[in-house]
């Protein structure tokens, strides 16, 4: 057992599990340490003498459980899904009422429900908490993402907001809605995090094939941007990526790097959540789209060379001098758009779930600590701020003003493209949910006709009010 009662337990001592650790220890909390290999605990201890006496690494899952103040609270950092239920299976039998379980891995969100339905009645109490930073932010200070019980949150406040980043004092953790609500909340913030990762390779797809620039020439673009508008992390880390050598070859380090892109299910969720709640979160669905296009390389290859006698009309961007302008003017626009769609889906999933979302505050602490953190964040959280309803920010008097400037970019940049045959999936469907997001008449009543038509499905009529059924002429097969 250890020597002193612990704050708070950690299980799971991956990455991300020692570095949140570590940090709730710096933090000045006594920290309890159990992973099923149980070296790892005892070897953060000894890796981190500066900390050692808030470290408390344990044998058994009893002596873990024992060694915690009362109500005991214990935060998994384990896989998610399986590996979850089996921790909790074997957590559970040794708590009290009262004590607290925090999964604080990337759940799916519906899982986190089903487990909260499962500890009701036990006196147990379960929080879904997504955290976002990575390595790093799981160090130094992540953006904390709390769902379940309010009257948990307040428990669980004296210790999350220390640990958490703090932008100018703000710490960046907030209570989101009960059960499943953080854990939604963090899988649509990777489905954003996909879609800007996405646009951004785009853009670099364009200065590196349509204008034919190299690796430190662009790593000197992305950081020039990143003073401006598009200020954020990901461009941040573009520059720092693009500027980087290869030891071993002395080339940039992008050139050496296999063009496949892997994901581990949160920006899949993200699209699939958005399509369950009816939200057309285009450009969500074509970064992960794209992810799944770029695993197919051998495909991808085999194809280029089957279709190497197309050619493209030649690049609309070689030799402009404008053109940089353009396509930062271009990638802002589509970042909007991109959000816009994100937060649509949160705020159908808040009234459809009954979390009431407090979409502001969420800008609010991704703001720092989180992978999407950005300038950007706080012009959303101000726009939440001016009173009335934000129905999607594409509405918000703000952003229909850098929206209505912007697009015109957005809309060179994609048309160059295209006639270059530079693929820019993210970017074509985000301007392609502007004209339709824009469009008072679109062309759905046609879709309509022909539902009706073959399946009797219906349709309302722009001049009468309730449901029709039109008695069509019958189509033979020929």
């Amino acid at each position: 057992m250890t020597s002193q009662p612990a704050d708070i337990g950690v299980l799971g001592l991956g990455t991300m599990g020692a570095n949140l650790a570590l940090n709730i220890a710096e933090e000045g909390f006594a920290v309890a340490l159990h992973n099923r290999t149980t070296e790892k605990a005892f070897d953060l201890r000894e890796d981190n003498a500066a900390l050692a006496d808030n470290l408390l690494p344990t044998e058994t899952i009893e002596d873990f459980v024992a060694g915690l103040k009362s109500p005991r609270v214990v935060l998994f950092m384990v896989n998610a899904g399986a590996p979850v239920d089996e921790q909790i299976d074997l957590v559970m039998p040794l708590l009290s009422p009262g004590d607290i379980m925090i999964d604080a891995g990337n759940a799916d969100f519906n899982d986190t429900v089903r487990r909260t339905k499962r500890v009701e009645g036990s006196g147990i109490h379960f929080v879904g908490m997504g955290v976002s930073g990575g390595e790093l932010g799981a160090r130094h200070g992540p953006s904390i993402m709390v769902g379940g019980e309010e009257s948990v949150w307040r428990q669980l406040r004296p210790i999350l907001e220390p640990v958490a980043a703090q932008y100018h004092g703000e710490p960046c953790v907030a209570w989101l809605g009960t059960d499943g609500a953080g854990h939604f909340v963090k899988t649509i913030h990777n489905g954003i995090e996909y879609a800007d990762m996405q646009m951004i390779a785009e853009v670099y797809g364009i200065l590196r094939d349509g204008l034919d620039l190299k690796p430190d020439a662009m790593a000197a673009i992305f950081a020039d941007w990143n003073t401006r508008g598009l200020s954020s992390y990901l461009i941040e880390i573009t520059a720092a990526v693009l500027a980087e050598t290869d030891p071993d070859t002395g080339r940039p380090m992008v050139d050496v790097i296999l063009d496949e892109a892997g994901q581990k299910g949160t920006g899949r969720w993200a699209v699939i959540e958005a399509q369950k709640l009816g939200i057309g979160a285009t450009t969500l669905e074509a970064a992960v789209s794209a992810r799944g296009v770029s695993s197919r390389r051998t495909e991808r290859q085999s194809a280029a060379g089957l279709y190497k006698h197309v050619a493209p009309a030649a690049s609309g961007f070689a030799g402009e001098s404008a053109g940089l302008s353009e396509l930062e003017d271009a990638l802002e626009t589509a970042k909007i758009i991109a959000y816009a769609q994100g937060y649509a889906t949160m705020a159908e999933a808040s009234t459809v779930f009954g979390w009431n979302l407090p979409l502001g505050d969420i800008a609010r602490i991704w703001r720092a600590g989180c992978i999407i953190r950005s300038r950007f964040l706080d012009d959303i959280a101000k726009a939440f701020e001016t009173g009335g309803t934000v129905v999607n920010l594409l509405q918000a008097p703000s952003f229909v003003e850098r929206v209505a400037r912007g697009q015109a970019a957005l809309r060179q940049v994609v048309s160059k493209a295209a006639l270059a045959g530079i693929p820019v999936p993210a970017l074509s469907a985000a301007l392609a949910y502007f004209d339709d997001y824009r469009r008072s008449r679109g062309t759905a009543n046609l879709i309509q006709g022909q539902r009706d038509l073959f399946g009797a499905h219906t349709f309302h009529r722009l001049d009468k009010d309730g449901t029709f059924h039109h008695q069509w002429p019958a189509i033979q097969d020929s």
